[in-house]
């Protein structure tokens, strides 16, 4: 059985052939969505620099496993690993203070506060009017910057707005 196992994956080949290749594929497929059930729902939902960097280096890793790049139960255990970490990571910054949960998720920035723009926050992380009044106008509200109560820039790149209560 192991001996078929290695010829279909090509575990102990220095080449590849295109069905060994695709069979890598589907078994590197299927590894993937149990390694990533083990993570959490979260894993590559929220789309914060969190998520982001799992997400290229998961799938890095992975095309070396499929490519051969790297051998193949070594590839699978590292993206294990890197997922379990991201799993740690966010339940690490879950229980403890802001401190450790705003450096790996990072926190909302305040870009309107009582209908005033907050410019130093625009400029440092280059949010221009122009992208402010594009949010402002996806949330169905009045373009005009002073009728908004507060807007942030969320930890995922999205601007949230609220508008003052008339």
């Amino acid at each position: 059985m192991e001996e078929w196992f290695n010829y279909i994956f090509g575990i102990h080949d220095n080449t590849l052939t295109w069905w060994q290749m695709s069979a890598r594929a589907v078994g590197v497929f299927f590894a993937a969505l149990l390694i990533v059930r083990v993570g959490n729902q979260r894993v590559f939902g929220k789309h914060t620099a969190f998520d982001i960097i799992l997400g290229i280096i998961f799938g890095s890793i992975l095309s070396r496993a499929i490519t051969g790049n790297s051998p193949f139960w070594p590839t699978l255990a590292a993206a294990l690993v890197l997922v379990l970490l991201h799993r740690g990571l966010a339940t690490l910054a879950y229980h403890t203070s802001n401190g450790l949960g705003n450096f790996v998720k990072g926190k909302p920035v305040v870009l309107v506060k009582d209908g005033e723009m907050q410019h130093e926050a625009l400029q440092k992380y280059s949010v221009t009017e122009n992208d402010l009044l594009e949010a402002v106008r996806i949330h169905g509200g009045s373009t005009d910057i002073s009728h908004i109560e507060t807007a942030h820039l969320e930890r995922n790149g999205n601007i949230s707005i609220i508008c003052k209560k008339e």
